[in-house]
């Protein structure tokens, strides 16, 4: 039963949502429509369904799957309303195109016999067995849908499967031609692109054969491992294969495989193996065929007769039955609709941020969360202060209403977030109204005035001398640049009083010197009459002790000349008076100028430690929101 909707076995997300796409694709083919898994509203829905029921280990059949389709199980798909995003009359309109596919008798086989089930169809109990799916007597929508639908089983199947680097199964499929071609991407192509990729891992291989390789995709192409090349038809072919030998192995010599492959005779073929280092040419044995055509429904059923596989029940073994828990009541496989506009984001459990908001970063369940973003700042016309600050804050858990002060400050940029929800993912259903545009207006309002009211910056001031702390400035370096303005004005006010007393320093500077002249003068006069009266005395003293005669002139003559003597060192000692007075004078009036240095030098230097602390706030224009966002954080 090819159109079984039977809850796969446990498998990965990954191959589960595979098997789903490649199931819808065909099925949509059947009624002529040609879907887009991303972009078809058609493909998104019954997608969605499926995987729905599937996950809540729910077996469905397609007459079910036909009323979801009309009335779904679903409030919305994305952020949208489900009648939003698929109106019911287009919904209805899609559910009359499956019900002519249910009610066509071509299609009754489709859903008799036992279901598809890759393990049936290779073992049979212990014993290898092969099946053979036949395509010759159906259309080509319906050859699609059974490929898609075998081959997508299959994946499901082999990703269940532990690694082997032994043979489990092989997969061989003629004349391939229309199912994996180059630019088109029929159902069937990413399946047969999956097992070429990843079932070697699995021990599953595929041979593919085709008469056409011009119609084949190169990325089928490139990831064969060994090549058998015959006799081609056009030299189309052959470049197609040789370009694609070259793709695969840019070693090749490419103009050997072109001689070697047009001198291929009959039943010749060319033997390139990505393990070997050079290709091998060998020829099969001579069969004989009748060549009768393809084989009738009727001849098919004759043949298969006493196969078991007909025999077979519709139950699976216990221990390939799934048991999956389905979603509680206030949670939902379906994102909760958001309101139109606001950008949403996924937390990754790998974040920085994961343990300061709360997030289980193996939870597979997911909470609503409000992530803000806004841009302050803070300006002081007085103080000189221009500065702009991003403040970020997510608040979790959200309810009805947020309040503004319960947030989690934190530092996060886009690297934090994922652009999807991780496979599997289920949401608590949030008591906040998400989809409406008003909820998230007003918590950004609210974020304001919170803002407004408690955010501030703190700068130090000296009003005295009318300077402010630059943002970021230590205490230590404000007022180490208070000091030095401070200075400044001590040593503008030193310069003033210096011209005050240059002048009066000046002057006794002058009498100083002069008086020091006129000690020098004194002195030498001094020092002359002294001499001179010497000389005078010495010359009495000598006629005395010689008897000479001494006259009244000679004796008037040097009592004047000590009289003079004693006048000179009075003069001198009134001289040097004068001059310690003046030099006192200048002593003085340097005392008193180094006073008025040291007033003012102390009276600069405490106005340079009046320091002061003040606070500088926001106001409501001086805050703006960049973004309010809705963030989903992974949940226990």
């Amino acid at each position: 039963m090819i159109g079984s909707l039977a809850a796969p076995p446990d498998s990965d997300d990954e191959a589960i949502r595979d098997e789903i796409e490649g199931f819808v694709s065909g099925l949509l083919g059947l009624v002529g429509i040609t879907a887009d898994p991303l972009a078809s509203r058609e493909h998104i829905l019954i997608s969605n369904l499926v995987e729905r029921a599937w996950a809540a280990g729910e077996d469905l059949t397609l007459e079910a799957l036909l009323a979801r389709v009309h009335r779904p199980p679903l409030r919305k798909l994305g952020v949208f309303e489900i009648d939003t995003f698929f109106p019911e009359k287009d919904r209805l309109n899609l559910a009359m195109r499956f019900n002519a596919l249910l009610a066509s008798p071509s299609f009754a086989a489709w859903r008799s016999g036992p279901p598809l089930d890759i393990e049936s169809m290779l073992w049979s109990g212990d014993t290898p067995r092969a099946a053979i799916v036949y395509l010759a007597h159906l259309s080509d929508d319906e050859r699609q849908f059974v490929v898609t639908a075998v081959l997508s089983k299959l994946v499901t199947w082999m990703r269940s499967q532990k690694g082997s680097s032994d043979l489990r199964a092989m997969v061989y499929m003629d004349e391939v031609f229309g199912f994996v071609p180059p630019t088109a991407a029929p159902p069937s192509k990413k399946p047969i692109l999956t097992i070429l990729k990843q079932a070697r891992a699995f021990g599953t291989g595929m041979l593919l054969s085709t008469q056409n390789p011009i119609d084949l995709d190169y990325k089928a192409m490139s990831n064969a491992g060994t090549w058998c090349v015959g006799r081609l038809q056009t030299e189309r072919d052959k470049m197609r294969i040789l370009e694609a030998l070259q793709s695969a192995s840019g070693d090749r010599d490419v103009s050997r495989l072109d001689a070697l492959i047009s001198a291929l005779d009959k039943r010749e073929f060319l033997l390139h193996d990505t393990r070997e280092s050079e290709p091998t040419v060998f020829a099969t044995r001579w069969a004989m065929s009748y060549l009768r055509g393809p084989l009738t429904k009727n001849q098919i059923t004759d043949l298969t007769a006493d196969d078991p596989l007909h025999d077979m029940g519709v139950d699976r073994p216990a221990d390939a039955e799934r048991a999956v828990a389905g979603v509680a009541d206030d949670e939902s496989a379906i994102a909760p609709e958001i309101a139109p506009g606001v950008p949403v984001h996924y937390l990754d459990p790998a974040a920085a941020s994961a343990d300061q908001v709360g997030a289980d970063r193996n939870g597979a369940r997911f909470e609503a969360a409000l992530c803000a973003q806004l841009h302050l700042t803070f300006d002081d016309e007085r103080a000189g202060v221009d500065h702009d600050e991003v403040w970020e804050a997510v608040y979790h858990p959200l309810g009805a209403r947020i309040d503004a002060a319960d947030a989690t400050v934190v530092d996060y940029d886009e690297r934090d977030f994922l652009d999807e929800a991780p496979a599997g993912t289920t949401y608590l259903l949030p008591e906040a109204p998400i989809d409406k545009e008003a909820f998230f207006a007003e918590s950004a309002n609210t974020i304001k005035d919170h803002l407004h009211r408690s955010r501030s910056i703190q700068v130090l001031c000296n009003r005295d001398l009318k300077l402010y702390s630059r943002v970021g400035e230590s205490a230590q370096e404000f007022s180490a640049r208070c000091d030095a303005a401070a200075q400044e004005h001590a040593d503008r006010e030193v310069a003033k009083i210096r011209d005050r007393f240059e002048g009066k320093m000046d002057t006794i500077r002058s009498q100083i010197e002069a008086a020091r002249l006129k000690v020098d003068d004194a002195g030498l006069d001094a020092d002359t009459r002294r001499n001179e009266e010497l000389v005078s005395g010495a010359g009495t003293l000598i006629g005395v002790l010689f008897g000479g005669r001494r006259s009244s002139r000679s004796m008037s003559s040097t009592a004047s000349k000590r009289s003079m003597t004693r006048r000179a060192e009075q003069r001198l000692r009134t001289a040097e008076a004068k001059l310690t007075t003046k030099v006192e004078d200048l002593t003085e009036l340097e005392d008193s100028l180094a006073e008025e240095i040291t007033e003012i030098n102390a009276e600069w230097s405490a106005v340079g430690n009046q320091i002061k602390t003040m606070e500088i706030g926001l106001e409501k224009t001086d805050i703006a929101a960049d973004e309010v966002a809705l963030v989903w954080i992974p949940h226990k």
